[in-house]
């Protein structure tokens, strides 16, 4: 070192003390400190690997003082991100960061860090971060290494002087994006584990540390990475976040198992179906119907697109699995885009999005799980997709896969051509052993002219299928471009009720000769 040279390190420190003294730097940016280190999807792959290999430590439950653990759902209201802290929003970027208090129900902190090219630096926790209301005013202090509930992106998505939320990570691995003109709905997660699986308690593990890019004054995507752990599995998870009119967001993901489970879910997300109008069970409520997502869409290799309204009516947990060599895509859908379908201004479930999983790898063979979880509210998500793959992995063993998430308003897209746009149910005081179904399709192969009239296609499958009779098949065109099926469904022997048969599963379909003109509409008819 050259004699009387201050070193450039205690010129840097001087410096950051004098803007502090001076009122041109905030608290969260003294506590930051760059170091020289290259991030990428390897090193978090490394940092997977090595936590599999050693026995799963689950978070201390006491991490957080009492009075973060202590705090109400008011109380933690209270405390909000102050804008003016946003990551990224001093230097005009194109996507800002701010970050959820730890307390709560979110009682595991997890770790943030800002990376470039070279640098990453941790995000260290700060009461300049937030702004504390009444409620939570005086509050104790903060843990000296504390981190985030989560975080959430925006960027101008709805106008460009205004910076909306575009993604929100909180809570073990979940996440939620939106589309521009989108109200939150339907959440994904990382990966589901022992999901619905008899005799087992569902595992839930969560993302413990994040790394996000710090934006380019160019860039059109946000990226970021995560590190995921669990009792099962530990994993490295890649994100790219394209803002549109359909927000796209590129997952990459491997996994590494610790110990053998009996389901794995790929690509998992959860969503609300309290009753729609396919709904036999009626609520006392003022609006005509209430659900995030309204079915489950599915596009097989083999070019079937299935569509499976979702059903809140038997009040018993129900499973539906959909077998396939390949799946081409998934997921659960909003169709009905009408206000006048939900009346109800302030929830907005007609701005709600759909979540479309287009794989982006190869997954093998497997199939789609649909469970429906019984509810009497709106409250809790009680309705999961997910892919699982037809061997589980074992022990030692790496996974990885990919995809594409679609948050979208499109009705359709699985492509289908012609879709479902409505399901409805009923029975007549008259004819009290027949219940009849109506099946409304739209799209554009409907609506082409051709010599060979349009015609159902309906049948009944499984075990219940030769104890029942279809019959009075009817397809009739109504306004808005619909076609509607109408049949009945009733028991094939005399002197047994419907209700005595249990489930029915039923599919129908429109053709124009042997040409399939839409997706076919797979419906559980239990008693």
């Amino acid at each position: 070192m050259t004699e009387g040279r201050v070193p450039a390190k205690d010129i840097s420190v001087n410096l950051m003390r004098i803007c502090a003294a001076i009122g041109l730097l905030t608290l969260p940016a003294l506590s930051q400190t760059w170091e020289r280190e290259d991030i990428g999807f390897d090193s978090i792959q490394s940092r997977a690997r090595d936590l599999a290999n050693r026995p799963y430590e689950a978070p201390a439950a006491d991490l957080l003082p009492l009075w973060m653990r202590e705090m109400s759902y008011d109380q933690y209201r209270d405390i909000r991100f102050n804008p003016n802290q946003a990551l990224w929003a001093a230097d005009g970027l194109p996507f800002r960061a701010m970050f959820f208090h730890p307390g709560y129900l979110y009682r595991e902190p997890v770790t943030v860090n800002e990376f470039t090219s070279t640098h990453a630096q941790r995000v260290r926790l700060s009461e300049a971060y937030f702004n504390y209301g009444p409620l939570i005013s005086k509050h104790g202090a903060l843990p000296p290494d504390g981190g985030f509930a989560g975080f959430r992106l925006h960027t101008p998505l709805n106008r460009p002087d205004v910076f909306d939320e575009l993604i929100v990570l909180q809570g073990a691995s979940y996440w939620r994006a939106l589309g521009r003109n989108q109200r939150y709905g339907i959440s994904a997660r990382g990966i589901a584990v022992d999901t619905g699986a008899e005799g087992l308690t569902e595992e839930f593990p969560a993302f413990r540390e994040f790394w996000l890019r710090k934006p380019d004054p160019e860039d059109t995507h946000a990226r970021f990475y995560a590190l995921l752990d669990g009792p099962s599995y530990a994993g490295a998870y890649a994100f790219r976040v394209h803002p549109g009119n359909d927000t796209i967001v590129d997952v990459q993901a491997v996994l590494f198992a610790r110990r053998a489970v009996k389901r794995l879910g790929i690509a998992p997300m959860s969503s609300m179906f309290w009753f729609g109008e396919n709904s036999r069970r009626r609520f006392d409520d003022f609006r005509p119907e209430v659900h995030d997502s309204d079915g489950l869409s599915i596009r097989m290799s083999t070019g079937e697109r299935v569509w499976r309204p979702v059903c809140n009516d038997s009040g018993r947990l129900e499973f539906s699995f959909f077998d396939m060599e390949k799946c081409d895509g998934f997921g659960l859908l909003q169709r009905d885009r009408r206000f006048s379908a939900y009346e109800d201004g302030e929830a907005a479930y007609h701005l709600r999005p759909s979540l479309w999983i287009e794989p982006t790898s190869d997954w093998g063979p497997g199939r789609v799980m649909l469970m429906e979880i019984p509810t009497t509210n709106e409250l809790n998500d009680n309705t999961v997709a997910l892919w699982e793959p037809a061997k589980t992995p074992q022990p030692g063993d790496r996974v990885e896969f990919s995809y594409r998430q679609h948050w979208t308003m499109n009705p359709d897209p699985s492509h289908a051509g012609g879709y479902v746009v409505a399901t409805r149910t009923y029975i007549h005081d008259w004819q009290p052993s027949q219940r009849g179904m109506i099946v409304e399709f739209t799209g554009t192969p409907l609506l082409q002219a051709g010599e060979i009239p349009v015609a159902a296609h309906v049948e009944a499958m499984g075990d219940a299928a030769q104890r029942v009779r279809i019959h009075d098949i009817t397809v009739q065109q109504m306004p808005e471009d619909r076609w509607r099926v109408t049949f009945q469904i009733s028991p094939a022997a005399q002197g047994v009720k419907l209700d005595q048969i249990g489930p029915v599963e039923l599919r129908c379909c429109l053709k124009r000769g042997e040409k399939f003109l839409t997706e076919t509409w797979v419906h559980r008819l239990t008693p």
